[in-house]
């Protein structure tokens, strides 16, 4: 761990500027710079798996309550972070709250997950989608990103985020998730300039959206694009990559002097490893899909990687787990640029006991590749 004296330290071979962090590992990994061991958080982190978080939850009423509330998302934010020493928070928040704040009426059905009452079908509706104002609409989650700021004291760096412009296409079309994605897709190939009109749209509301985060005290921010990996490839490229390169093209990469990191996660975009890496983000996310020694052969030194062990590892027993800790550190090798994290989102069912093992072993094993 890493205690900096004076308040800012330039960063001579990068030209970057570090905050004050006690810890500021995560950081320096996704900007390449040398590191004591490789940093670990976890996607969904902060969830169903933990009894705290379930209790949070309970108070809450429901889970847009949870999400609207800064100080409920302040306090499930930082629940794991008192459980394991990860090297990063991340915002509780929904990747839906661009296309609730748009007026499409999101609500949880009990079972079903995340629906919306008014999904596009028509072409009205498309043309009449605004971008909301990220410190208006979405003014609690600025308020959450300030707040966990605070809480944080400092201790790790806090990672803002949102979903792609595809990934939410996906849910303002089809209106629900777990589909297999006819709706938009008929748009796609029927009525590609449709798509192209929500897709441009939810491209300016992200970048508004993390830039907002910046500037409340995000100091990295990733974009999950989930479902990018269900297209072709000449779509992914055309409809989901294009508009992730816009926005990384439009962040705020500076802030208050301090670098701000960029990761660019498509679950199941393994075949368009080299793409991802050109768009002009810092870090490329895995999924479990792809060998990450390979993967760091595709990109060479011009990405970071995060990733990339199968959320399934931790229904294992902490020894298998560990085994399968220290094989994806060794395919990755020696040298910085990797932050070790799960493939895909952490399970409900996921044992607490099994996260700390995943935990404890990367801070282990990895001190030898760094060495």
């Amino acid at each position: 761990m890493m205690i900096w004296e004076c308040p800012k330290q330039k960063q001579e071979d990068t030209g970057t500027w570090m905050t004050t962090l006690k810890n500021d590992t995560f950081l320096r990994a996704l900007l390449k710079q040398p590191v004591e061991y490789t940093p670990v958080w976890l996607m969904r982190q902060a969830g169903r798996y933990l009894s705290e978080y379930n209790a949070t939850r309970a108070r809450a009423g429901d889970f847009l309550s949870l999400c609207k509330n800064p100080g409920f998302a302040t306090e499930v934010t930082l629940q794991p972070l008192a459980r394991f020493p990860l090297d990063a928070a991340i915002l509780f928040s929904d990747i839906l709250t661009i296309p609730d704040a748009m007026g499409l009426g999101l609500y949880f059905a009990q079972g079903e997950g995340p629906m919306f009452e008014r999904p596009l079908r028509h072409e009205k509706e498309i043309h009449a989608l605004t971008v909301p104002d990220p410190n208006a609409e979405l003014r609690y989650v600025m308020d959450a990103v300030s707040e966990i700021r605070k809480a944080l004291d400092n201790r790790v760096p806090l990672i803002g985020f949102s979903g792609s412009p595809f990934t939410l296409a996906c849910y303002m079309v089809e209106g629900r998730g777990g589909t297999e994605f006819r709706e938009i897709k008929t748009m796609l190939y029927e009525r590609p300039e449709l798509l192209h009109h929500i897709l441009k749209i939810n491209a300016q509301a992200v970048t508004a959206y993390l830039n907002a985060q910046i500037e409340s005290g995000a100091q990295a921010v990733m974009i999950f694009d989930t479902w990018g990996g269900s297209l072709s490839q000449a779509a992914y490229l055309e409809f989901s990559l294009a508009y992730m390169q816009q926005i990384v093209s439009g962040l705020k990469r500076e802030h208050d002097g301090v670098r701000i990191p960029c990761i660019v996660f498509t679950k199941g975009g393994g075949l368009w490893l080299e793409s991802i890496a050109e768009i002009g983000c810092d870090a490329v996310g895995l999924d479990w899909t792809i060998d990450i020694g390979n993967a760091r052969q595709r990109v060479g030194n011009k990405v970071a990687l995060q990733g990339n062990l199968d959320p399934s590892v931790l229904f294992a027993s902490p020894e298998i787990i560990t085994a399968e800790v220290g094989k994806i550190l060794e395919s990755y090798g020696k040298g910085t640029g990797h932050v070790f994290n799960l493939g895909h989102g952490i399970s409900q069912f996921t044992p607490p006991e099994h996260a700390a093992a995943l935990v404890e072993a990367v801070h282990t094993l990895s001190r030898k590749y760094h060495e």
